[in-house]
Parts: C-alpha cells; sequence; structure tokens
C-alpha cells in the first residue's frame, strides 16, 4: 500500500496513478486517509464484458467527455458509440434547440463556401 497527500496527487498524479496499477494508493487529507485509489486493471473489472462501455456512456452523460472520447474509452467507432447513445436516448448535443439550428446553417454555409 502506498499513500500520497493530496498535494502530491495534484502535483504529480502519474505517479499515484502508476502505483495504483500495482497496490492499493491511499489520498492523505490533511494526515487522514480521505480516499483510496485502485487500479481497474488490479480489479480486474477493465476487461468485464460492456463495463468500458458503461463508464463511457455514464461519463458521456454527465458531460465529463465528449463523445468522442467515449468512443475510445469504450473501445467503439464512433459511428457505433453516437448510435448507442442515441439509441439510450442519451442527447447527443447538450444546447438548446435553437443553437443547434444555428449551428446547423454555420455548418452548412460553411459547405457551401468549400464547393
Amino acid at each position: 500500500m502506498h499513500a500520497v497527500n493530496v498535494r502530491q496527487l495534484k502535483s504529480n498524479p502519474s505517479v499515484a496513478l502508476r502505483e495504483a496499477k500495482n497496490d492499493l494508493v491511499v489520498v492523505m487529507n490533511r494526515d487522514r486517509p480521505d480516499a483510496v485509489l485502485v487500479g481497474m486493471e488490479q480489479l480486474g473489472i477493465a476487461d468485464l464484458p460492456h463495463v468500458r462501455t458503461a463508464f463511457a456512456v455514464s461519463l458521456f452523460r454527465t458531460g465529463d467527455i465528449s463523445a468522442g472520447v467515449a468512443a475510445k474509452v469504450a473501445g467503439k467507432p464512433l459511428v457505433e458509440m453516437l448510435a448507442l447513445l442515441s439509441a439510450m436516448n442519451i442527447p447527443l448535443y447538450g444546447g438548446s434547440p435553437k443553437e443547434a439550428v444555428d449551428e446547423m446553417a454555420v455548418g452548412e454555409a460553411w459547405l457551401n463556401s468549400a464547393s
């Protein structure tokens, strides 16, 4: 087991993540245990069917990652990820309908100017 404090975690998170691949990492906050980092490979859940897809869908739904990043996390082509999100009735666009129409108009104008 390894321990890091919050300052160490902020300044160099890759060290804690690297250590978490092999052993538990306890995050100390003001000299008290506050959290535990556990590598997904260590738990064996990264390779379970659909776990990566579930993580990707959840992170996309909360707006933490884009659809492209979600596809990479899930290990799926972007088109397949978009189809999955759409089938789950998860909005692929977070703006208002008016913003979507405005963006479509800009895109169409750009396409027309390029040809």
